[in-house]
């Protein structure tokens, strides 16, 4: 009897299972670290897709719209052809304007407009208000006002000409300026250094450029398109 007992107990012990199954995990956690990790992705793609188009000209236009158009639209132009500036003044050659001759060889706004993260939530505050320094004109209403090569040279850290002559740019020592204008009667970039003209003087960016030499000298060549002083002193909306 005590045997036959033992077997049947045996045999019950077997049927019993030892462990409980795992159970299965639940779907719906399954579904939410799916959609968790895809919203993840879909951000970050947008976030890099948001940064490239940033560093466009494209974005400032579509951006900041009435304010920047002038600019984008003197930026865009045909090199080398008759044209206008950010005030609708008339422009012989659009390359005498920085912003053409510069988008000619691949440069963008930022490239000098550097973009620091104070300046752009000023900017965009400024935009948002309304309350953004600006001139009217017919041609571009409400048009902002340009940046000064102080203001520039504040936001990259370069000082006097050498925010046009840093590395990445026009990598010139300011003594071998002179020998591009070496043909001309008065060197602009050799004479007159007691003066301390900055680049900005001549070179302008979204208007043609002006000869500052003749506001002294008198039968001087001037380049393609560029402006002598009397003409550029009768532009409208300077300041």
């Amino acid at each position: 009897m005590e045997e036959t007992n033992d077997i049947v107990l045996t045999e019950e012990a077997a049927e019993t299972p030892s462990e409980t199954p795992a159970q299965p995990k639940p779907r719906k956690k399954r579904k939410g670290l799916v959609i968790l990790g895809t919203i993840v992705v879909v951000v970050a793609l947008a976030a890099v897709g948001m940064i490239a188009w940033h560093n466009q000209p494209s974005f400032c236009g579509a951006i900041c719209h009435n304010p920047m158009d002038g600019y984008l639209a003197t930026y865009s132009q045909a090199p080398h052809s008759a044209g206008f500036d950010k005030w609708g003044n008339d422009v012989a050659d659009t390359s005498a304007m920085l912003a053409v001759s510069h988008a000619t060889e691949g440069v963008t706004c930022l490239d000098c407009h550097t973009a620091t993260m104070s300046q752009q939530i000023h900017e965009a505050t400024a935009w948002i208000s309304g309350n953004f320094v600006s001139y009217d004109n017919d041609m571009f209403p409400s048009a902002i006002d340009e940046r000064s090569l102080t203001q520039l040279m504040t936001a990259t850290g370069s000082t006097g000409e050498q925010f046009c002559l840093r590395e990445g740019c026009h990598e010139y020592a300011r003594e071998d300026l002179g020998a591009l204008t070496a043909d001309y009667a008065y060197n602009p970039h050799d004479n007159h250094y007691s003066l301390q003209l900055d680049c900005s003087e001549c070179h302008k960016a979204h208007r043609a450029s002006v000869l500052f030499c003749t506001n002294c000298h008198s039968g001087l060549k001037i380049p393609e398109g560029w402006l002598t002083m009397s003409e550029y002193g009768q532009l409208d909306h300077l300041y």
